[in-house]
């Protein structure tokens, strides 16, 4: 759907949407983004494949900050995140190398898609560690790379369901759960989930391993009370935040002591949410044909 071009409204819907992407792509954002969609050669899914609805949508914002919070209840996960991955030190590198990840998978080629997978897969090779409990952890480890996966796609899939431009229906979630599992194998996990089914399966099968450590309850703090934002973009942040929380299972809030307030979240936090991701997909609409490009966004 697109939407109609307004004098002066369009100017700000482009400055916001610029702001955005410089956000989540980087300064290389725009020339990755036309390198990902300009280059010819086979793809791993066509535009066809329910994937690509999922990850190119607004909901993802939503979806991104759920699987974060979710994904940190593994305690050895928790503990290689906060060891290796400067999501303190270096969150919106973090998150531009995550989105490059995904948009090279889902829409770039298929030779990208395999150097993409292959970067991943060397720097896992050489993430080890113990927790601080002891424990020892490889990010190379299937079982671990598994949790991280089904975290991740449940997220996505249910962020899309309820704030997706067009969500999709059953046979249309099950295909988007096996297009992710191409993803996922070519990383490295095993077995992975290929319809909703045995992703709820899959999911509930490591509650049993799951706990909220103080790196855990740390991060979500970080994640949801401090992140590194000018004050203009705190209210709309504390909107996805409080969104990405409601779609979090009460097993998963409990532990991370985030708050659960059913009457409020089914009404006013959701209400909000679909007006944020509409926001934001219309800030992000790409541009017509032959218009001018927008300004680049300041530095600060």
């Amino acid at each position: 759907m697109g939407y109609p071009e307004i004098p002066g409204l369009d100017a700000v819907r482009r400055r916001i949407g610029a702001e955005l992407f410089a956000r989540v792509a980087g300064p290389e954002g725009p020339a990755r983004r036309a390198r990902i969609n300009g280059t010819p050669g086979d793809r791993w899914f066509g535009p066809e494949r329910p994937i690509r609805a999922v990850h190119g949508d607004a909901s993802m914002f939503v979806g991104g900050l759920r699987a974060l919070l979710l994904q940190s209840l593994h305690p050895l996960a928790m503990a290689a995140v906060a060891a290796h991955s400067g999501y303190r030190g270096d969150p919106w590198g973090r998150l531009q190398r995550t989105s490059a990840f995904l948009a090279v998978t889902t829409f770039g080629t298929a030779q990208d898609a395999e150097e993409a997978v292959a970067h991943v897969r060397a720097i896992h090779a050489r993430v080890s560690g113990t927790t601080p409990e002891g424990e020892p952890y490889r990010a190379s480890d299937p079982h671990l790379l598994r949790w991280v996966h089904v975290a991740e796609v449940d997220s996505f899939l249910r962020a899309h369901r309820r704030y997706g431009a067009t969500p999709l229906d059953e046979d249309g979630y099950d295909a988007y759960v096996a297009d992710a599992a191409r993803v996922a194998v070519a990383l490295g996990v095993q077995d992975p989930p290929r319809d909703q089914a045995e992703l709820a399966a899959q999911l509930d099968a490591y509650r049993p391993e799951l706990r909220a450590t103080p790196q855990a309850r740390d991060a979500a703090r970080f994640l949801l009370l401090s992140p590194p934002l000018p004050w203009a973009a705190r209210a709309p942040y504390a909107v996805l935040a409080a969104n990405a929380v409601a779609l979090l299972p009460l097993w998963a809030r409990v532990p991370l002591r985030v708050p659960y307030l059913p009457v409020v979240e089914e009404t006013g936090v959701r209400l909000a949410g679909r007006g944020l991701t509409r926001a934001i997909r219309w800030a992000m609409t790409p541009p017509p044909a032959g218009s001018p490009a927008p300004r680049e966004p300041e530095k600060r």
